[in-house]
């Protein structure tokens, strides 16, 4: 028997080693032909927006709880859904704790506050317990929290998805009826790039993109007033132009943001007349607008 040695050449002269397809797209077949389940909607839930940046560290979870909260103002029944099953961020976000009750027909119930019902992975697990689980498991956990949850009748559900691409985000497209996406960047070439990702995968698998959030726009200095752009400026204008998605508003970078959220205390609930609580109140007058809320 002739021994065959690894060669790297091959790999190195081949345009597509692994054989993807070249679009990242899966073929225009029929959703049952390619094994994929038919959408449906959330029980008892009218609207469903999912909240994502691609890149973590950019304020998204912040940003879908005070959406969720400045839509519960405009007087809709507002909900807000962590699907982030390794880093749940939503318990502290809202300053809520403890294990949900099963309802009559074994379905999870939210826990509520300031108006808002919620649901997390972070209710289910103790705060210092890593999530240290495989796919298959990531899964059916999700499965759960999507479909396994006694919302009770909401006007709008808030998905706060985790950073990436991957499992999670697909699972959720691919299953769930979106009204829409809203993409959350800062003006910084670097989560721009991640942001474009998301932007791509929403338009390959038929999800509206509603618009983008700029977050950390400009730091006003609290001393002199001056404004400084940290992360740079018009990062998140340029790429809407790019796409021809519209820009949603502007979050200003403001330390009041940040300790409001670890307090579990969110802008729109402390300061809802502040300039930061009024962008948080307009990008979701323009969200319900364009969904029809």
């Amino acid at each position: 028997m002739t021994r065959r040695l690894f060669s790297t050449f091959r790999l190195l002269q081949h345009e597509n080693p692994l054989g993807l397809p070249r679009s990242g797209a899966p073929p225009e077949l029929p959703r049952r032909q390619r094994g994929l389940p038919e959408k449906r909607n959330i029980r008892d839930v009218r609207k469903v927006i999912a909240v994502s940046s691609a890149k973590g560290g950019v304020g998204k979870s912040t940003i879908a709880v005070n959406l969720a909260l400045a839509f519960a103002r405009h007087g809709h029944r507002s909900g807000l859904l962590d699907t982030d099953i390794f880093g749940p961020s939503i318990p502290t976000l809202l300053n809520l704790s403890g294990e949900p009750r099963l309802s009559a027909n074994n379905q999870l119930i939210p826990l509520s506050n300031y108006g808002v019902k919620s649901m997390s992975m972070g209710y289910l697990i103790s705060e210092s317990a890593p999530v240290v689980w495989r796919g298959l498991m990531v899964m059916k956990a999700l499965q759960q929290l999507l479909h396994e949850v006694d919302w009770g009748g909401l006007d709008i559900l808030v998905l706060d998805l985790p950073p990436g691409t991957g499992d999670t985000q697909l699972t959720i497209t691919q299953q769930i009826k979106l009204d829409g996406a809203v993409i959350v960047s800062t003006p910084q070439d670097i989560a721009l790039k991640d942001a474009v990702k998301g932007i791509s995968m929403f338009q390959k698998v038929g999800v509206p993109i509603l618009g983008m959030v700029q977050n950390m726009s400009v730091f006003i200095c609290p001393g002199c007033g001056k404004s400084t752009h940290i992360f740079g400026a018009e990062g998140v204008m340029r790429t809407c132009n790019s796409h021809g998605i519209a820009l949603l508003g502007d979050i200003p970078l403001d330390a009041k943001i940040c300790d409001d959220a670890d307090r579990g205390k969110p802008t729109v609930v402390v300061e809802p007349e502040s300039g930061r609580g009024k962008a948080f109140l307009a990008i979701a007058e323009r969200i319900g607008r364009k969904i029809e809320l």
